[in-house]
């Protein structure tokens, strides 16, 4: 009888199995991309709240105001119209997104899943149009706005952002995720184009269509420089283009600089928090159900 004992074989990890020091890692990882996306937010947050009589500029920083009050919020409010500069760029932002909804879903669905002559040209330009940044073309868009009657109008604003490549891409690869054998069978039973689009491709979209709708939003309520350039009535100003007084009539207070960039931040919030529930269903777009 051999004396000798069978050596044990080690156990491979699998994919799924973490050691403790690479959960560490990773939350510190966590940590760490949270301090530096959060904190900057947070920290505006904390000197729109704070009082005159705190010192923003002391070299123990807090992060806790003192004494928190809404005063700053509310000089903003009086200092320049807020109600009107939220409800040019709410009228912007509605214009750029339906514009993108409709428009990008159209091109996309077009792209993915009619067969043309020359749909490999258009997805080609459409790429190369991406090549170029934005102030490029800026001076051909100003001409155009212009020449059409529509500068120094919300318009002239929203137009330029009314369709934007890169949505009209992902909505190309939404729309070709869906398994051709859908579409044939649906050809066969009689379905025309707008019939495959309404009751098979947008079914299977949501989550893309939700993420174009927070890129517009975000996009056309942020965006400071085509306003600027278009834009010379201060009755047509938009919010982030109205914010700028409070630099010029504060500029030794930054907290009322501050409240306006929560006021900015606020309505980003809650278009988020409304379509956030289809926002993370498009990393899996266009997968069918069984």
């Amino acid at each position: 009888m051999s004396t000798h004992s069978t050596p044990r074989k080690r156990r491979s990890r699998g994919f799924t199995s973490v050691s403790p020091r690479e959960y560490v890692l990773r939350y510190a990882l966590l940590i760490f991309v949270l301090v530096i996306s959060i904190g900057p937010f947070l920290w505006q947050l904390s000197t729109a709240l704070k009082s005159p009589s705190e010192d923003i500029y002391n070299q123990v920083l807090s992060l806790l105001p003192q004494a928190p009050t809404l005063d700053n919020f509310a000089k903003v409010w009086s200092a320049i119209p807020v109600p009107q500069y939220i409800l040019n760029s709410v009228v912007v932002a509605i214009v750029v997104i339906l514009g993108n909804v409709v428009g990008c879903t159209m091109a996309g669905f077009a792209l993915a899943r009619l067969q043309f002559k020359g749909r490999g040209v258009v997805i080609g330009l459409i790429l190369a149009t991406m090549v170029l940044p934005g102030e490029a073309t800026i001076i051909a868009q100003f001409v155009t706005v212009k020449q059409l009657g529509l500068a120094d109008t919300l318009l002239g604003v929203a137009l330029p952002g009314m369709i934007g490549m890169l949505n009209v891409l992902l909505m190309w690869n939404a729309f070709r995720g869906i398994p051709a054998e859908i579409d044939q069978a649906a050809i066969v039973d009689g379905a025309n184009v707008w019939q495959r689009l309404r009751f098979i491709g947008l079914p299977a979209v949501k989550g893309t269509l939700a993420i174009i709708v927070i890129m517009a939003f975000i996009g056309s309520w942020d965006d400071f420089l085509w306003p600027l350039i278009v834009l010379t009535n201060p009755h047509n100003f938009t919010l982030t283009l109205g914010l700028q007084y409070l630099h010029g009539t504060f500029s030794n207070d930054p907290r009322l600089i501050a409240a306006g960039a929560m006021i900015a931040f606020i309505p980003i919030a809650v278009v988020f928090v409304a379509v956030q529930r289809w926002f993370f269903r498009g990393v899996g777009e266009g997968a069918v159900k069984g």
